[in-house]
């Protein structure tokens, strides 16, 4: 344990542990990623797919690793007993750090498969890791303005026609869909300029979550929604590494999904998207008022 180290030694060793890591089992990625390409059938994309997550579970496991080398964060976690590793998973979270993302990998590791997030179309220029989430089929999304999609209403689906042929990849092979529904990290002026009715989280958007739904609703018979509060603050990715975090408290709870909301068409359905929206803004409430019991 290198926790006796000072916060900016811990910070640099665990980085470079992360570093090295990443480049490894990144650079197994990228290998099996041209096969995949060189060979696009479906028997073939199958055990690549198989191969590709078993690595990724692995770099996970790598993170976890130097994580308890170097942190002393007390975790206070519940729900996330009787998980089956070999079932599809949509998962649902607030989001306030790029460090939750690191949280949700650790605890759900080998308990579920592997996480698929929804992502930003900028992140696949991250270096070396973008590539790596393009090669495990993360879905990656545009999100346009609003000024923009008035300006460009053909625009208006492009989000959710790409990211309905990541979904329908996920249907070969057990997969967890993890989605954060506010789209973006917490913060204040954020929270204000919507004008939330959430004390503590943003406005959720139920696209994502819709489609997923749509294209494997019959593969997921609950959803699994996580609640993340860090009650020293939201810590940045460094603060983190440096294991500057007291505590983290994760709270997971399986919830039935409604089966007339497996299948429509949120996009053109008015009267599906507004059952479907009034059904995650409960959700978002009950979270809502969750966090506010867990210290923040």
């Amino acid at each position: 344990m290198l926790t006796f180290l000072p916060p900016l030694a811990r910070g640099i060793v665990a980085a470079l542990l992360l570093g090295i890591n990443t480049l490894f089992w990144c650079f197994l990625i990228f290998v099996l990623a041209l096969v995949k390409l060189a060979v696009p059938v479906k028997p073939v994309r199958v055990t690549i797919d198989r191969a590709l997550n078993g690595i990724a579970t692995r770099w996970v496991a790598g993170n976890s690793g130097w994580m308890r080398l170097t942190q002393r964060t007390q975790w206070d976690v519940a729900g996330l007993d009787e998980l089956e590793y070999r079932a599809w998973y949509m998962v649902n979270c607030n989001h306030q750090s790029w460090v939750d993302i690191i949280v949700l990998q650790h605890l759900l590791n080998r308990r579920i498969p592997m996480l698929k997030f929804f992502l930003k179309r900028q992140l696949i220029y991250v270096p070396v890791i973008g590539l790596a989430w393009w090669a495990l089929d993360f879905p990656f999304m545009r999100r346009h303005s609003q000024a923009y999609l008035m300006a460009h209403p053909e625009k208006r689906f492009e989000d959710l026609e790409e990211s309905r042929r990541a979904c329908e990849k996920f249907a070969l092979i057990p997969t967890s869909v993890m989605n954060f529904p506010e789209g973006t990290r917490f913060r204040p002026a954020k929270h204000r300029a919507q004008r939330s009715p959430y004390r503590h989280l943003l406005k959720p958007k139920a696209g994502a979550l819709a489609l997923a739904l749509a294209v494997l609703g019959d593969k997921f018979d609950s959803m699994l929604d996580v609640t993340i509060v860090y009650p020293d603050g939201a810590p940045s990715f460094w603060r983190f590494l440096c294991g500057d975090v007291p505590r983290i408290v994760v709270r997971a709870r399986r919830l039935p999904i409604p089966p007339e909301l497996r299948a429509g068409d949120y996009a053109g359905d008015p009267k599906f998207r507004k059952t479907f929206q009034h059904w995650l803004e409960e959700i978002w409430r009950e979270k809502d008022e969750e966090i506010g019991t867990l210290g923040m």
